[in-house]
């Protein structure tokens, strides 16, 4: 298992280094020159200095051809530097540290209240097929999969204050035990919600029609014990291998939820990167993404064999 995850980490690093690649080369050439574009929000006439904007493009490394920028980038971040921000001179790495540990305990209790909820509410669909609970169940999956985070936030937070006018917003990050957490959250889960239950739905289906469930079935066993027995297991096996389309949703849904509501985590660092054209942010939170959807990428497929032991036995064959 060690050396199935280091080649995978080793095929990995490539890829990070083409995304990397993609990311600067947008910076670098579509976007304009980040020092001019800062100066030019300036107040007054300091943006019609060209020596002083020189100056503090020659400071920062950005009058450099672009292959000798990236290749001093990667140099740094294998020493652990991620460079100082444009805007506000501090720390990238003190930046992202300070913004990450929002964004992590968002995205987890995010996909435990996913599998929480989308797993039971996928098998009591799929038991109930072509039924009105299962039409009401994808019903409600397709038309929480059709409302992306940027509407469904605004929406539940003025359909909040209409329904409770004595309640306040839920604006600001108390931890994840303070109850303003429960609205972003919700956001953050839809989409997951829905591409769960429907995953769920499918593989139940698929495995009703088995041999197994059947024969528990014919012996009289009680359906709630076939249900977590015979049926649970092999149906998590296609659900686990959702893991990185759903944290690709999170990352995404993020952005929007906690500028939203107000959360201090990376997708709010995001959103302001952007705006100040502050390349270096922005670099490193894109880091960060990929190395978040390719580990859970990696953990599905460690995950995998545990679920289904004839993977297992496939790769031993290999």
């Amino acid at each position: 298992m060690l050396r199935y995850v280091l080649t995978r980490f080793a095929i990995w690093i490539p890829s990070v280094l083409v995304v990397m690649l993609a990311v600067y080369a947008l910076a670098f050439y579509g976007a304009g020159d980040p020092i001019k574009l800062i100066f030019l929000r300036a107040p007054g006439d300091v943006a019609y200095n060209p020596q002083r904007i020189e100056a503090i493009r020659e400071s920062a490394g950005l009058n450099k051809p672009f292959i000798e920028q990236f290749g001093l980038y990667i140099w740094n971040l294998l020493h652990g530097q991620f460079g100082n921000s444009l805007t506000s001179g501090r720390s990238v790495w003190a930046m992202v540290s300070a913004a990450a540990p929002v964004s992590f305990q968002l995205a987890l209790c995010s996909i435990i209240l996913t599998a929480v909820v989308a797993i039971p509410l996928g098998m009591i669909a799929a038991l109930n097929q072509n039924s009105r609970i299962d039409y009401a169940i994808l019903g409600s999956a397709l038309f929480l999969w059709a409302i992306p985070a940027y509407v469904a936030g605004p929406l539940l937070m003025v359909g909040l204050i209409v329904l409770l006018p004595g309640a306040s917003v839920p604006y600001g990050w108390g931890g994840i035990f303070d109850v303003r957490i429960l609205l972003p959250l919700l956001v953050l889960s839809f989409q997951p919600i829905a591409l769960i239950v429907r995953q769920t739905r499918a593989a139940v289906i698929e495995v009703l029609s088995e041999d197994f469930v059947r024969t528990a079935r014919a012996k009289g066993v009680p359906e709630i014990v076939v249900a977590l027995r015979h049926i649970l297991r092999p149906v998590l096996t296609p659900v686990v291998t959702q893991l990185g389309l759903i944290m690709i949703t999170i990352v995404n849904g993020a952005i929007f939820v906690e500028l939203v509501f107000g959360l201090p985590g990376l997708g709010r660092l995001t959103v302001q990167a952007l705006i100040n054209s502050d390349y270096p942010v922005i670099l490193a939170i894109t880091l960060i993404g990929s190395f978040l959807v390719m580990v859970s990428n990696l953990l599905v497929d460690v995950l995998y064999p545990l679920l289904d032991p004839r993977a297992n036995d496939s790769r031993r064959s290999r």
